[in-house]
């Protein structure tokens, strides 16, 4: 087989704790790479890139950020739809008030809000956990939806109460506004997505990190090690805010071109925890692969299931039903990934990856 490690040997500790130890891995990455910024703007078209590859990117550093939180750190939360408008609203009036700067630095600093917002609300965490913190962020959840119904300014005053996208460009290049092309918007998505999550990498497998994974798995034991809970904890929702806010922005401004309240309700926070549990927890990898399941497939089953049934059958499936159907289909595998293997997909690949390692011996 193709995927062997036989003679790649590690003559450094840097070596054999690098990222990526086997070579085939490294190709793999450049080839999704290529995929990714090539193949994928020459060959598909407006639809897709617009209706399909873009969302799902959003929606994947969403997903990263809940994953630092509540996979890495243990915090659950379900205020991520809230934070991803903290972020959204702020780079809206950030754009508004300097028009001349590169909508790019006002996409990433829109994090910065969010994260102080999150920092704020995950105070709690100091002193509760479980049950009652998932309470407290849904309780942000719709304080910050009631804020950005009530309070005039964060919408600039429009009668609709729906913050609308101006045209902007960075480099010369149109990338917000209804000028800007699909292919334009996605390369940008996807460039802060590949950034990003190189970051969140390197910050998980960090000394930051493992305090993280540390208070996950004992708080007390970690306290008593040196970890401190205050900076561990707040730190994790900062993070996991600014990633939120940040695909808060670029939903709006790379994705929609318009945004109400209903853009960031509670849906959405559920919508991205599903991406995280069947993904898997503690994963990188797996929120590109909820992000997939969640987003991708009920779009697919859209598109395609009433053709092929209308072509087999005599049956005439409508849109709704087949949203119905994609919502039964998630629900069962939330529910046999739960209890079959909790760390979702990641792991399932991890095992597979595993077995094509050593076969065809046994594992």
């Amino acid at each position: 087989m193709f995927y062997r490690e036989a003679g790649q040997f590690k003559a450094t500790y840097e070596a054999d704790s690098a990222k990526f130890p086997i070579f085939q891995d490294k190709l793999f990455i450049w080839a999704y790479l290529a995929i990714g910024f090539i193949a994928i703007p020459i060959l598909a078209n407006e639809f897709f890139l617009g209706a399909i590859m873009i969302p799902f990117l959003v929606f994947t550093l969403a997903a990263i950020g809940l994953n630092i939180l509540t996979g890495f750190t243990g915090q659950i939360s379900l205020g991520s739809g809230a934070f991803m408008g903290v972020g959204a609203y702020a780079c809206y009036k950030m754009t508004l008030a300097y028009p001349d700067v590169n909508i790019l630095i006002f996409i990433f600093a829109s994090g910065i809000f969010s994260a102080l917002v999150g920092v704020f609300f995950g105070l709690p965490s100091l002193r509760i956990k479980g049950f009652y913190l998932v309470v407290t962020t849904l309780a942000a959840q719709f304080f910050l939806e009631w804020a950005f119904i009530r309070i005039p300014w964060l919408y600039n005053y429009n009668d609709s109460g729906a913050i609308e996208v101006p045209q902007r460009e960075a480099f010369g290049v149109i990338i917000t506004g209804a000028s800007a092309s699909a292919e334009v918007r996605y390369l940008v998505c996807l460039t802060i997505v590949v950034i990003m999550t190189w970051f969140a990498s390197n910050l998980i497998s960090g000394r930051i990190g493992r305090s993280w994974m540390m208070i996950r798995d004992m708080d007390i034991a970690a306290e008593l090690m040196g970890v401190r809970p205050l900076y561990a904890k707040l730190s994790a929702f900062a993070v996991s805010s600014f990633y939120c806010g940040v695909a808060g922005a670029m939903m709006v401004f790379l994705w929609l071109g318009a945004a109400e309240v209903e853009s960031f309700d509670y849906n959405h926070s559920f919508e991205i925890l599903f991406m995280v549990i069947l993904g898997g927890l503690g994963s990188l990898l797996g929120c590109f692969l909820g992000a997939a399941v969640i987003w991708i497939m009920p779009v697919m089953i859209r598109d395609w299931l009433p053709p092929i049934v209308e072509t087999l059958t005599t049956f005439t499936i409508t849109s709704s039903t087949a949203d119905l159907i994609s919502d039964i289909i998630i629900g069962v595998m939330i529910v046999v990934f739960l209890i079959m293997e909790p760390l979702g997909l990641a792991r399932l690949w991890a095992i597979i990856k595993q077995k094509l390692r050593v076969w065809p011996f046994p594992y």
